[in-house]
């Protein structure tokens, strides 16, 4: 009988125990907001630029032809490996040859012409010195009495027409000479153009493409058609990722800077390179818009070969334009914005979070004071007096600490941004706990909200 009522006892008081606690519970429970938060500390920071693009080989040729004419060997295909003057095709040269027959004949035949142009000016030179003897005598005689007047001027007639003739073969000498240069000329023409039916590798590479099959034909290109693109050679020794920068990243992006690439096609690898070009004009699209963005080529050469690449492949190049070794760093998740304007003391107010603009939570003020805390180190000021605020509203970008189970927004001036970090330049101490979520509660904080902090998230 003991036994039971102390068991009855014991379960009395548990019971009681129980209401009590509950009750205590639901009494001090808070209805403040839970955030989590993150203690602020120096970090590493990269600030990188991502821009997708293809891999091309710094060298690439494009290899046509000259001249027209049917293809009656082809020694390559695609993906063959080629060295420098390496055979690659040939041109039917049969009316190539036929042309340059044609130069040889014509310019012996003109070789001839200048044989006889030659003899020519020798016949009328002699004709021109017996025409002056002639005259020579007349002359004399003409002075003795001893011939007529009609006798001296036909030698001196024939002396001035030999002399015309002499000159003109002279001209046919010098018309003859300069034929044979021109039939030359055009042998020379025909005689390059047979050279150029066969054709052979520029550079050492790989045949990237092949537009040409055996027994068709090559046409030339003219002004108004590109013409026929035979094959295409590669030299793979040096690859390029040209990817394509948004405008607003170009600022940041220089020469020599270090980048990450990645390709799709080669997905467990990353590749090192360095910018080398960057565009000066944007990117035209024949078929872009004017709602478009703009972008920039940028060229990053790869560092060392990527066996099994070929020209297109689709990469992405992470572009490392600044790096901080020490710097206070802030989740970016962390950082808001609230609107700030004059008191109607003149002095900086912060707005409410929900925009109305018509009255203040607190004071503004620099660095890393807060408004809470501004406010009250003003005389007659309690941390709930509200001043009116203008019109005249400007966003200022900050974060929100805790103090005391309370957040205080503080201005931060904010430099580099990293994947998961800002740089923060001023504002905040390593240290300091800021506010990092969740987002809808971060949006609609106030200065001096209390708040309950998520333990988990503290301990981070």
């Amino acid at each position: 009988m003991t036994k039971g009522r102390t068991s009855l006892i014991v379960s009395s008081l548990v019971l009681v125990l129980g209401t009590i606690t509950t009750i205590a519970l639901y009494y001090t429970r808070s209805d403040d907001p839970e955030v989590d938060v993150e203690r602020v500390t120096r970090r590493i920071l990269e600030a990188t630029v991502s821009a997708s693009g293809t891999i091309e080989p710094e060298l690439s040729v494009d290899i046509s032809s000259s001249v027209m004419g049917r293809v009656t060997r082809l020694a390559v295909n695609e993906g063959d490996r080629v060295t420098a003057t390496q055979f690659l095709l040939e041109i039917d040269p049969e009316s190539l040859l036929a042309a340059v027959n044609r130069g040889q004949a014509s310019l012996e035949a003109t070789e001839s012409g200048l044989e006889q142009a030659r003899v020519s000016v020798e016949t009328a030179r002699v004709n021109l010195e017996l025409a002056r003897d002639n005259l020579k005598r007349q002359q004399e005689l003409w002075e003795l009495s001893l011939v007529s007047r009609e006798i001296y001027d036909q030698a001196r007639t024939e002396v001035e027409l030999r002399e015309t003739e002499f000159r003109a073969r002279q001209v046919e000498v010098t018309t003859a000479t300069q034929r044979i240069r021109q039939e030359r000329a055009t042998l020379d023409s025909a005689e390059h153009d047979l050279t150029q039916v066969t054709i052979t590798s520029p550079i050492d590479g790989i045949v990237t493409r092949r537009n040409i099959e055996e027994g068709e034909t090559v046409v030339i290109g003219t002004m108004n058609n590109a013409g026929t693109v035979l094959l295409t050679i590669a030299d793979f020794s040096i690859l390029e990722a040209h990817v394509e920068v948004d405008e607003t990243d170009i600022p940041s992006v220089r020469l020599g800077q270090p980048a990450e690439i990645t390709i799709d096609a080669l997905p467990d690898n990353t590749y090192y390179g360095v910018v080398t070009e960057i565009g000066n004009s944007p990117i035209q699209d024949a078929g872009q818009q004017g709602t478009q963005a703009t972008n920039f080529r940028v060229v990053v050469t790869l560092d060392g070969n990527v066996p099994g690449v070929r020209p297109g492949f689709t990469a992405t190049a992470d572009i490392t334009t600044a790096t901080r070794t020490d710097a206070i760093a802030v989740p970016i998740q962390a950082t808001t914005v609230r609107e700030v304007g004059f008191n109607s003391d003149s002095s900086l107010g912060l707005a409410n979070p929900s925009g109305n603009s018509t009255e203040s939570t607190s004071l503004w003020t620099s660095g890393t004071e807060t408004f809470s805390s501004a406010i009250q180190a003003q005389p007659g000021n309690e941390p709930n007096n509200v001043l009116p605020i203008s019109e005249e509203m400007d966003e200022v970008e900050g974060v929100f600490i805790i103090r005391d189970r309370r957040v205080s927004f503080v201005r931060v001036d904010t430099g580099i941004a990293g994947e998961r970090y800002f740089e923060v330049l001023s504002g905040l101490n390593s240290g300091d706990l800021v506010v990092t979520g969740p987002f809808d509660v971060v949006r609609t904080l106030q200065d001096g909200d209390a708040v309950q902090v998520n333990e988990r998230s503290s301990r981070r």
